[in-house]
């Protein structure tokens, strides 16, 4: 019989630190991974630099996650960013955070972090196959007791749900464990893709592609929801936005699209700056420069492309004296720089979802353990669960974190 301690199923972050948090603790380990290969979407992590974690506290890294972050706090007592550091040291994996901020390996590449927790699996002797599509979760008496995959049956006290989300399904992520949480009982919250570009109704956006817009601010300009904010670097697309600012916010914005045909936000593109302070900005600059125009002051916030397209929008002629445009266009003008109205209307669903919004409910899952409330032996953690944070190494963390947590089996 095919038999061990615990069986995990996928070999991303949250399933291989899993899988050696238990070996670690003489535990007989079978990790499952349906594709040919372990660590497949943890090697595109970061562009393929993979940011491990971040710097901050752990009440701040918290706070990130918004209302269900204390539910993070056993994890990260148990794994905060400093011992995931440390793991990775004794590993042979040294990082640094080159901005204060963002942790990554000092060879910037996931392969170095892959390679490196395969071969701690093999020294422990850990089973890995490869290959291996779970289909069912077996159960007996409300305690599981094994798996089937498409091609064996293997059994085991303990199993731990690691397969992640939704987003890029062609790196295997096809919410198999939400089937699986379903099939015992659990709660699976409405998903939505997330940490992804996303399209616009306004096509003027493509003329601005040549620039990254530094500490843009961005708000949902719908009453309801004007709370839902998020600062950072954006850059226009042919069809719509992305940088850092937006991948955190999509976040906010695709629960909201399945709600609403549109979603207007509105935009700061001027480092935070308001309208008087503009005001006494281009007051400065004429000051230094009488005979600058209209737009050569513009550009003196925007990059060029961008400031000609605000300035269409407001019908202010470019080569104007900035006295000689009527102070309706003037007031105009400013007030589209503070406030930049654009209207998203899409995105690219799962397949460019860097991350999923929603999972397994969390009340049903012990914060201390990762351990089921509805069933004996099964254990969750990282992305499958309905939790997740911005850009910054906050998903990794968690996945680490979950995941020693959970391999701890208590």
């Amino acid at each position: 019989m095919n038999k061990y301690d615990l069986i995990i199923v996928g070999a991303g972050p949250a399933g291989m630190m899993a899988a050696i948090t238990a070996a670690r603790d003489k535990k007989s380990v079978l990790l499952l991974e349906k594709l040919s290969k372990i660590g497949i979407k943890l090697k595109s992590t970061g562009g393929g630099r993979c940011n491990l974690t971040n710097t901050l506290s752990n009440e701040d890294f918290m706070t990130r996650f918004g209302r269900d972050g204390r539910f993070l706090s056993p994890a990260l007592d148990a794994l905060d960013n400093k011992a995931l550091i440390n793991f990775f040291k004794h590993l042979g994996v040294e990082s640094h955070a080159p901005d204060g901020y963002r942790v990554f390996p000092i060879t910037h590449s996931s392969s170095t972090v892959i390679d490196a927790m395969h071969q701690e699996m093999l020294h422990l002797g850990v089973t890995i196959l490869s290959s291996q599509k779970v289909t069912t979760l077996l159960h007996k008496n409300q305690k599981v007791i094994g798996v089937n995959t498409l091609h064996d049956t293997f059994y085991a006290d303990n199993i731990i749900i690691a397969s992640g989300g939704m987003g890029y399904p062609e790196l295997g992520a096809e919410g198999d464990g939400y089937t699986m949480a379903k099939e015992v009982g659990h709660k699976v919250t409405d998903i939505f893709p997330a940490m992804m570009p996303l399209q616009t109704k306004e096509r003027w956006v493509e003329n601005c592609r040549a620039d990254t817009i530094a500490k843009v601010k961005i708000h949902v300009d719908i009453k309801k929801y004007k709370k839902l904010t998020a600062t950072g670097d954006l850059i226009f697309t042919k069809k719509g936005i992305r940088g850092p600012v937006v991948l955190d916010f999509s976040r906010e914005i695709t629960p909201l699209l399945s709600k609403f045909d549109e979603v207007p936000i509105v935009m700061n593109l001027t480092k935070g700056m308001n309208e008087e302070q503009i005001r006494q900005h281009i007051k400065k600059q004429l000051k230094q420069n009488p005979h600058q125009n209209v737009i050569e002051l513009i550009e003196t916030l925007l990059p060029h492309a961008l400031a000609v397209e605000l300035c269409k929008m407001q019908n202010a002629t470019l080569t104007l004296g900035w006295n000689k445009l009527s102070g309706e266009t003037r007031d105009g003008l400013i007030k589209l720089l503070v406030a930049t109205p654009l209207t998203i209307n899409g995105h690219d669903g799962f397949n460019k979802a860097m991350i999923t919004r929603g999972g397994i409910s969390l009340k049903e899952i012990d914060p201390y353990s990762m351990k089921s409330k509805k069933i004996e032996g099964l254990y969750f953690c990282g992305e499958v669960m309905n939790i997740d944070g911005p850009c910054g190494g906050y998903n990794l963390q968690w996945s680490f974190s979950s995941g020693f947590l959970a391999g701890k089996l208590k």
